[in-house]
């Protein structure tokens, strides 16, 4: 089937709060269970596709169900062109702009229509970008760590094969830090990379006291150690620290993007694709990333990043951080440390009994 057949017919939206095997700790707080919208574009022609968005908070659930549900009409009739749909969610809310829930909606549209190509193509979204469906280095993506209660957590990164762990700190003072590094260095030995995720907590001053002290640990990176929209604020701690920094995961579309990288705001991008835009959103980002010379990694949705990191030239690490697993059917599996996209489309399907058990 040609994917210039495909035409909107139907999008629903439903909301499930998915069981975490762990839940997650960071410096603002723990989130217990995943709380996502799980969206369908059904066509004329019967192919339907999948994606989800993470809400981070049951708060969000409802109103970005029935936002997704206020933009059916707008697009129904109309085909399933991502490129096409992109500029017009662009033209359509110029003046009221396209961040928070109104943009997370759109990027996860965005997946979905991506998602209906690939299977209308019987090919997995990779193949259909011009890329190969082959493993790609993966890092997990941890917590805030009790190296003494969770160190089941650390042993099974390293029985999975992982080469690089990401933990979440700044949930206490320096000497927190210290000892918590200290311990998982302890752990998880020198040959593995170790990255830290300060979650915007510090200021400026606090940033650039903290990882020079905690640079002796080796650290592939320190994400976000400051507020996300203090471009200044990354760029100064950048130059006043010998550990890399990165952010990128608060980027809205590509235009914050371009406002970052101009900013000279991190050594790395991390483009999250609930934000950026989705599969196109990101498309635009990474080029960009890549006239910087910035290597790539993933924020969340392992099952798409798999797809977009692999027709990303500078991709760099993929971010094992499954939210959906628990609704999902056939969830990508990590081996020896690395995860390989699936398809066709995004190698995604609900798990029905699941998605009615967990229904918010």
């Amino acid at each position: 089937m040609s994917k210039t057949e495909l035409t909107i017919k139907d999008i629903t939206a439903r909301a499930v709060s998915a069981p975490l095997k762990n839940p997650i700790t960071t410096s603002a707080g723990i989130i217990p269970a995943a709380p996502l919208v799980l969206i369908d574009v059904t066509t004329d022609q019967g192919i339907i596709g999948r994606s989800y968005i993470f809400g981070y908070t049951p708060l969000t659930l409802r109103p970005l169900v029935q936002l997704i549900a206020n933009l059916a009409p707008l697009l129904q009739g109309k085909s399933v062109s991502p490129f096409a749909r992109f500029r017009e969610f662009e033209a359509t809310f110029r003046l009221l702009g396209r961040q928070g829930l109104l943009g997370m909606a759109i990027s996860g549209l965005d997946m979905a229509f991506w998602d209906a190509l690939g299977r209308a193509a019987d090919q997995p979204v990779a193949q259909l970008l011009g890329g190969e469906c082959k493993p790609l280095p993966a890092y997990d993506s941890l917590g805030v760590i009790d190296p003494v209660k969770d160190l089941a957590l650390l042993e099974n990164t390293l029985e999975q094969g992982f080469n690089a762990v990401k933990i979440k700190v700044g949930a206490g003072d320096l000497q927190l830090d210290i000892d918590t590094l200290a311990a998982v260095r302890n752990v998880i030995g020198n040959d593995l990379r170790l990255m830290i995720d300060y979650n915007q907590s510090l200021t400026v001053p606090e940033a650039i006291r903290r990882i020079n002290r905690l640079a002796e640990f080796d650290l592939e990176w320190v994400e976000e150690p400051v507020p996300a929209e203090d471009l200044a604020g990354h760029a100064q701690v950048r130059s006043n620290c010998n550990v890399a920094i990165q952010t990128g995961e608060n980027w809205w579309f590509p235009e914050d993007a371009s406002r970052a990288i101009a900013a000279g705001a991190s050594d790395y991008a991390m483009p999250d694709l609930m934000k950026i835009g989705g599969i196109t959103g990101w498309n635009q980002a990474v080029a960009q990333a890549k006239s910087a010379s910035l290597p790539v990694s993933s924020h969340i949705f392992v099952e798409a990043s798999a797809h977009v990191l692999a027709v990303t030239a500078n991709a760099h690490y993929l971010e094992y951080l499954d939210v959906a697993s628990a609704v999902v059917s056939n969830p990508p599996q990590i081996i020896d440390g690395e995860l390989t996209p699936t398809g066709p489309g995004l190698g995604m399907d609900w798990d029905q009994k699941a998605v009615e058990e967990y229904a918010q």
